[in-house]
Parts: C-alpha cells; sequence; structure tokens
C-alpha cells in the first residue's frame, strides 16, 4: 500500500509540474501579437532594422519577371507609406542572401543583388543611398571595384560615424571560374571583405578580412564601444572546419586576427548556408550560431568573455537561421527554427550570460523549405518585432508580430 501511495504523490507531482509548464507556455504563446504589415502579395526577403525608435523594413515583391525592392518605416506605431527604391529584371533573388537596409542620422542604405553574367552565381552588390539632407537617392552603384564575373553578395551593413555605413560581404573575386556548385574554386577561395561607404556614397576603406570562408553563410556585423567594429562569419580551413569566427577593429590595433566563438570544430565538404548572428550592448558582445556537428543541428549562443563556452538554446535537432538583439549587458533575445512534432516553428527566447534561459515563445509556424527563408529579429523601446516569410504554392507573403520584453 505504502508503495502505492508513493507512486501517486509522484505521479500527482509530476502530472502538476506538467500541466503548470503547458500553462506557462500557452499564457507566454498568447503575447504573440500579430502586426499588419505594407507588403502585399508576392513578397519576400523582409529585412528589418531599429534606430532604437524607429523600425524600418525592406523587402522584394515580384511582378511576372519585375523584383521589387520596397521599404517602410514603423514610427509611433504606425507604418509610413512604402516606398519602391529600385526595380530590375535582371536581379538575383536568393532566399538567403537577401537585400538589406540600414539607417543613420535619417541617411538609408539599402543593398541588392544584380546579375553580371550568365552564370548561376555571377552577381554583384549593388547600393542605394539615400542622403537625408539632399532629400534625394544615389540608385545602383556598386559596392565592390574588382570587375570579375563572380560571385559578391551575403552582405551587413550598420551605421557608423559621420553617418556613414559599415558594409561587410563575401566576395568571390578569386574564385572566378570555378563556384558554381559552391564547393569547387578557380584561383583561391571566397574571401570576406569590408568597407565604409560615406554619406555622399563615395566608398573608401575596401579591405580584405579573411582570405578563406565559408562560400555561402550569410555574415553579421555589429559596432561596439569606441567605434569598434565587429564582424561574424562562418570560417572554412584548410581541412573543411567551417566554424564562427570573429573579427574585430579597434582604434588602437586595427584589424585583429581572427578568433573562433565556440569551436565546434564541424568539419563539413559544402557550406551548410546558416550564418550567424550578433549584436552589442555598450561593451558587451552576443552571438548566436547554428552547428551541425554530431549530426545534429543546435543553435548555440555566446557572450563575450566566454566565447569558448556556449549556451544551447534550441529543444533538438535546429534548423538554425539565427538572429539576436542583445537586451543588457548580460542578456540577449534569440530567434531560431526548429521542428515541433510534424510543424517547424520560429522559436524566441532570452537566454543570460549565466546560462539561464527563459521560457521559449512559439512566434510562429512555418516551413524548413528554403523560400521560407530567414526570420528577422529587432527591438524597438521594450517591445521585439519578428518577420518572416510565409510561402504558399504559387505565392509568398510577409508576415510580422510584436512580443513585449516584460515576458521573457
Amino acid at each position: 500500500m505504502k508503495y502505492f501511495f508513493f507512486f501517486s504523490v509522484v505521479f500527482f507531482w509530476s502530472c502538476k509540474e506538467t500541466s503548470e509548464k503547458q500553462e506557462t507556455a500557452q499564457k507566454v504563446n498568447e503575447v504573440v501579437v500579430s502586426i499588419k504589415n505594407p507588403s502585399a502579395e508576392n513578397s519576400s526577403l523582409p529585412r528589418l532594422f531599429s534606430n532604437g525608435e524607429e523600425l524600418f523594413l525592406s523587402w522584394i515583391s515580384k511582378k511576372d519577371s519585375l523584383s521589387i525592392l520596397n521599404y517602410s518605416k514603423y514610427s509611433d506605431g504606425v507604418w509610413l507609406p512604402s516606398e519602391e527604391i529600385i526595380s530590375g529584371t535582371d536581379w538575383f533573388v536568393n532566399w538567403a542572401d537577401f537585400p538589406q537596409i540600414a539607417e543613420n542620422s535619417g541617411n538609408i542604405l539599402t543593398s541588392y543583388l544584380q546579375k553580371s553574367a550568365d552564370g548561376t552565381y555571377t552577381y554583384d552588390v549593388k547600393l542605394n543611398l539615400y542622403n537625408d539632407s539632399t532629400k534625394t537617392w544615389k540608385r545602383n552603384f556598386i559596392l565592390h571595384n574588382d570587375g570579375t564575373k563572380s560571385e559578391h553578395g551575403f552582405v551587413s551593413i550598420q551605421p557608423y560615424v559621420s553617418n556613414s555605413f559599415f558594409v561587410t560581404w563575401l566576395d568571390g573575386r578569386n574564385t572566378a571560374g570555378g563556384h558554381e556548385n559552391h564547393s569547387e574554386h578557380g584561383n583561391s577561395a571566397m574571401n570576406l571583405r569590408g568597407a565604409i561607404v560615406f554619406e555622399d556614397g563615395t566608398i573608401d576603406y575596401d579591405k580584405i578580412l579573411d582570405d578563406r570562408v565559408c562560400d555561402c553563410c550569410n555574415t553579421a556585423a555589429a559596432i561596439g564601444s569606441n567605434d569598434e567594429l565587429i564582424v561574424v562569419y562562418r570560417d572554412r580551413s584548410e581541412e573543411e572546419v567551417r566554424d564562427i569566427s570573429m573579427k574585430r577593429w579597434t582604434r588602437d590595433s586595427n584589424w585583429l586576427p581572427p578568433i573562433t566563438i565556440g569551436n565546434d570544430q564541424w568539419k563539413i565538404a559544402g557550406c551548410p548556408v546558416n550564418g550567424p548572428a550578433v549584436d552589442t550592448y555598450e561593451s558587451s558582445t552576443a552571438v548566436a550560431w547554428f552547428t551541425g556537428v554530431g549530426d545534429e543541428g543546435k543553435v548555440n549562443v555566446a557572450f563575450s568573455g566566454n566565447y569558448k563556452n556556449p549556451i544551447r538554446v534550441d529543444a533538438g535537432n535546429a534548423t538554425g537561421r539565427v538572429d539576436i538583439v542583445m537586451l543588457s549587458e548580460t542578456e540577449a533575445a534569440v530567434l531560431w527554427m526548429e521542428p515541433q512534432g510534424e510543424d517547424e516553428v520560429i522559436q524566441l527566447v532570452k537566454v543570460s550570460s549565466n546560462g539561464d534561459n527563459g521560457v521559449p515563445i512559439t512566434i510562429s509556424k512555418t516551413s524548413r523549405e528554403r523560400a521560407s527563408g530567414f526570420p528577422q529579429l529587432e527591438k524597438v523601446g521594450d517591445t521585439l518585432f519578428v518577420a518572416w516569410t510565409v510561402t504558399a504554392k504559387e505565392s509568398s507573403k510577409i508576415e510580422m508580430a510584436s512580443v513585449s520584453l516584460n515576458v521573457l
């Protein structure tokens, strides 16, 4: 009889604990608020940028063979009328290599990819710059000056000093002649480069940051204290280890040698098309990334001062496609995709540098297909905003949601 009583008590508390967890998850998920956005049907590739007070959204819409780059601004709870920046029929439109947008003191810089030849991966990075002083656009100017018919893309843009922008990208000028399947190369490997775009559209300080990197994983950039430049990317060793690296520029030391984040030792023959994310808060930095080491997808987070000891945030067998926003010097919000039963979902969680995680919030169901792209995360005030692509058989659309920080 006493054994029956013991197991009854264990069963009761187990059920109670499970019920409380389910109730907590249900309450948390109720705070995901759907937000209307200015994009129309046949739109995809959303990109969010926040200056802390306003939210900027760029996206591509399709009309037959025409690709159109649009943007709008969300201020005081209202979307301003959307604006068409530029359009073309010769663009490279790709689920993982998407346009970027950033704002700096009213100036706006956007990017897109334009085909330069008939090869699958022969395209250039083109820029569009709005100058708030003159109220005019400088459109369709090229980021790089190498003139090769090769791959250039996976751009990251951050506002920088004197109303300028720091831009980093993957540059295939040395791979010309052998990059069609993202595994064979021409004369050399894919490079990582960086440059400054000034408010008049001039480009300077173009510099190679790493001469051998993974071919088609997105880059990420952030600005630290004292105008420090931070770039994170998937590196590529001669032995095909493709872990995450960080490059830093400081006023005292210029560009420092790369450091490895996490040290996964993930050896993979091809590119996983799954790059990292980075953000800063005052003097702190946090990096989120996907790794498939051990034949299981994982989403890890590491904070500055402890890059070798990552914190895993996913529930298992993650898909990745991460984003991150720092909330304080010791906390960050992380966004990623993972399977949940028969579904694929977008997850959001708060993680602390001491390893404490909050209750994950399911933002939405999605698709693991490439066309669903990379969900985006930004913060304005005390609210997080998420944007993602919803795919259908013959069309796609962009959806958005918000989550208050006080529920994380």
